[in-house]
């Protein structure tokens, strides 16, 4: 059975979809079968993955129960859209409505190595849906003062979602996004969350650049967009192969990031 990571922060322009898109292209290049699920009714992931906005059926068809996880997978990613908010409404009144997403998912975990999450940026109902879903949790927060308010806040979302819905919900960590170390602010902030969190915390900062919102309107992995600039989160993915105990991968993944970060 493929492993679920819910990949989630308390709020926007934390990096998160972005995180998600690039972890599934880097874990794909080292040969897993990746499937990546939008629960963002935004559908940034989407847009990255270059789904046409008028794909059909999304996630939102999944959770109303008008069709099986299969039938709405596109190009590896089962995608979303503004439908998806009017899904999360007609849930709340729904019996077991924190399990819709891990019954609609349950049929297909087994063709996939790993299958990701991308929670809304909010702590509401689809977002539990993600976390009662996942065997994991992933937290992305950028580096900025009240980044330890937001991943606290997030901490207690994932606690409710243990108690009696998903008690073997792992938490990875805490990936620290948009960063520049080289200011005081950022490595303060680093230092805090450090001091909190410990090891829960990746060692891998993720640099702060233009360069990924480049990639994302143009819908290109940054792995493809900036093959230097990528060394960042194959580094992350390095930490998150140890942290799920699949350290056999980690030489295809430095064979990965030779190639195209001392390539490029």
């Amino acid at each position: 059975m493929g492993a679920t990571i819910a990949v989630l922060s308390q709020k926007g322009g934390t990096g998160k979809t972005t995180t998600v898109r690039t972890l599934a292209d880097v874990f794909r290049r080292i040969g897993l079968d990746v499937l990546a699920i939008d629960l963002d009714p935004q559908g940034n992931l989407s847009d990255y993955f270059d789904v046409d906005p008028d794909a059909s059926p999304t996630i939102a068809d999944v959770l109303a129960g008008r069709v099986d996880a299969t039938a709405a997978v596109h190009d590896g990613i089962i995608p979303a859209n503004l439908s998806l908010a009017e899904a999360e409404i007609a849930l709340v009144g729904k019996m077991g409505r924190e399990l819709t997403l891990k019954r609609a998912l349950a049929p297909i975990a087994d063709d996939y190595d790993l299958l990701l999450v991308d929670c809304p940026p909010s702590l509401g109902l689809l977002t539990v849906n993600g976390l009662v879903a996942a065997d994991h949790a992933l937290l992305t927060t950028e580096a900025q003062y009240f980044a330890l308010q937001g991943v606290e806040q997030a901490l207690e979302v994932i606690e409710l979602a243990r108690d009696g819905l998903n008690p073997q919900l792992g938490w990875l960590g805490v990936v620290f996004n948009i960063a520049d170390m080289r200011t005081r602010h950022s490595r303060e902030a680093f230092a805090t969350l450090r001091e909190h969190i410990g090891e829960k915390l990746f060692e891998t900062t993720v640099r702060q650049s233009i360069a990924y919102a480049e990639s994302a309107e143009l819908a290109v992995s940054i792995l493809d967009h900036r093959p230097g600039l990528a060394a960042d989160y194959l580094a992350v993915a390095d930490e998150l192969l140890t942290r799920l105990k699949m350290t056999e991968l980690r030489p295809r993944l430095q064979q990965l990031t030779a190639s195209l970060v001392e390539g490029s």
